[in-house]
């Protein structure tokens, strides 16, 4: 029951990750209808501006963490959210009236050319840092295994939480989240009715940007090792939550992270890690047998 209980809180942080990943896709599909595939390397350079920042602030003597975990947060989500807006204008907005398998040959060409920046800016080997946020408290004991939730397991799942409750009220509430709302059911009346439908779709990539660069940050601080080619791998897993949960629903894709993340924690603890991909890749093609618009998703209506 320990053992069980440790790969539940494992996976929870996983599925966070996962999830805040994964709802950059959706927010972009959900208003243009396609698929940022560069979007895991957004991720991926969000990860190294944590490490890059952490690093300076070592030597600068900022040692305070709080502080510390506050201006590297403010600095990825600033960097990433200018990669996010020029992806969006160099990859998507002069293909957009094109047909879309244009923009998906331009998104991929664009997460190459990320990816290979980032190789030859720092090197194709790993980085490392020290752990940042140490200790955690015992939840439960069992014999000679103790359930342990660490401090930076805390930290990732409060600011998960406390994320997607202000995406979550800045997209039903505010102005931006109208218009967002507006240029998915269609963009042509949209513009009609005054909305600025270029700066809405670069406003939703600079968001999922933003998003993608605290994925990073916790990336950086739960595993402590980053490296060029993480942008991929975690995209892929990304993109698969949101299918999972539903392209287009935002609390879709955060319950597809999380039913990602627990599906590999507990598949890595009870099976065999080398195979935890499979197994998540598996749930997705069993789900999509039987929920093709994945677990939260509408399916789409034909407009006449």
């Amino acid at each position: 029951m320990a053992y069980f209980i440790q790969q539940l809180v494992n996976g929870i942080t996983l599925g966070s990750i996962y999830g805040l990943i994964a709802i950059g896709y959706t927010m972009v599909y959900g208003i243009i209808g396609m698929i940022n595939f560069a979007h895991g390397e957004i991720y991926m350079i969000g990860a190294f501006l944590s490490v890059l920042t952490f690093t300076m602030l070592g030597v600068t003597g900022v040692t305070w963490i709080p502080l510390a975990l506050i201006m590297v947060l403010l600095v990825a989500m600033l960097f990433t959210s200018a990669y996010g807006w020029a992806v969006e204008r160099v990859a998507y907005r002069p293909l957009r009236g094109s047909h879309r398998l244009a923009a998906l040959i331009s998104a991929i060409g664009m997460s190459l050319a990320l990816q290979n920046y980032v190789l030859l800016t720092q090197g194709a080997g790993v980085k490392a840092i020290q752990p940042i946020i140490r200790g955690g408290i015992s939840l439960y004991e069992s014999g000679n295994f103790t359930v342990t939730l660490s401090y930076v397991q805390i930290f990732i799942i409060l600011l998960t939480v406390v994320l997607m409750a202000v995406f979550a009220t800045l997209i039903a509430r505010t102005a931006l989240g109208r218009a967002q709302r507006a240029c998915e059911q269609d963009r042509g009346m949209a513009t009609l009715l005054g909305i600025n439908v270029d700066r809405t779709i670069s406003l939703t990539f600079v968001m999922g940007a933003m998003l993608a660069a605290v994925a990073g940050l916790m990336v950086t601080l739960y595993y402590g090792v980053i490296d060029f080619f993480m942008g991929f791998v975690a995209g892929l897993k990304a993109f698969t939550a949101a299918v999972l949960g539903g392209i287009g629903s935002l609390p879709g894709a955060m319950l597809g992270g999380m039913l990602l993340g627990l599906v590999e924690a507990f598949w890595a603890g009870y099976f065999s890690v080398e195979y935890k991909d499979v197994a998540a890749f598996g749930i997705l093609v069993l789900v999509l047998i039987f929920m093709p618009t994945g677990l939260l998703g509408r399916p789409d209506i034909e407009k006449v």
